[in-house]
């Protein structure tokens, strides 16, 4: 692939990523048609016209360098682009810069934000892993899915890992288990509404079904 090519490939890419995260089906399903490569690219370096890393606004959630657009569409939980992305060779393995996967971004949420949805937001998490996603694969802070789950307060999300194979008991690179960050404040705006809460206790039920204690 020369020069020229590979710059169009990455400006569609973006293309396809800002329509996959604002819920343009029709955008998504055209460029791939057109482009059916774009499932298997990666972002690269200040691909968005940026030296910072990308804010997808309208799923509240960052792009990083070596992103896919199955990692766009697995942190907007829009599972039927995710199985397409999967169909045309997507790899539920890819680690971006900071080695977080497709999976890792599906575990993250907003517990009682008007676009969360936890029945599609599970759906996602199942798919990847049905579709060989590692539900213990760590990032380069050591973090788990289940570790992204928990800290966002995702307890639909927690417990299809739980299901798929994810280790309760795992420690994070800084040595805290899922139960540990299920028991402490999160610091992530959000975290403390009714709604996360009681997702919070639902969180720490399963743990306990899994072996975990406080």
């Amino acid at each position: 692939m020369d020069l020229k090519q590979a710059m169009i490939d990455d400006a569609e890419l973006v293309r396809l990523m800002k329509a996959i995260a604002s819920a343009d089906g029709t955008v998504v399903f055209g460029l791939l048609n057109a482009f059916p490569a774009l499932a298997k690219a990666t972002l690269k370096e200040g691909a968005m016209g940026t030296a910072t890393d990308p804010f997808l606004t309208e799923i509240k959630h960052y792009v990083y360098a070596g992103d896919t657009a199955l990692h766009v569409a697995a942190a907007a939980h829009w599972p039927e682009v995710a199985r397409a992305l999967i169909g045309l060779g997507a790899d539920v393995t890819a680690g971006n810069r900071r080695s977080a996967t497709p999976l890792h971004y599906a575990a993250d949420g907003i517990p009682g934000s008007p676009k969360w949805n936890p029945v599609r937001q599970s759906a996602t998490v199942a798919l990847l892993i049905a579709s060989g996603a590692d539900p213990n694969a760590v990032d380069q802070n050591g973090v788990t899915p289940l570790h992204r789950a928990v800290r966002t307060r995702c307890a639909a999300a927690a417990s299809t890992l739980l299901d798929g194979g994810a280790d309760a008991l795992l420690k994070n690179g800084n040595g805290s288990t899922p139960m540990f960050l299920a028991t402490r404040p999160t610091g992530r705006g959000g975290s403390g509404s009714p709604e996360a809460k009681a997702q919070q206790a639902e969180i720490i039920r399963l743990l306990e079904r899994y072996g975990a204690t406080p």
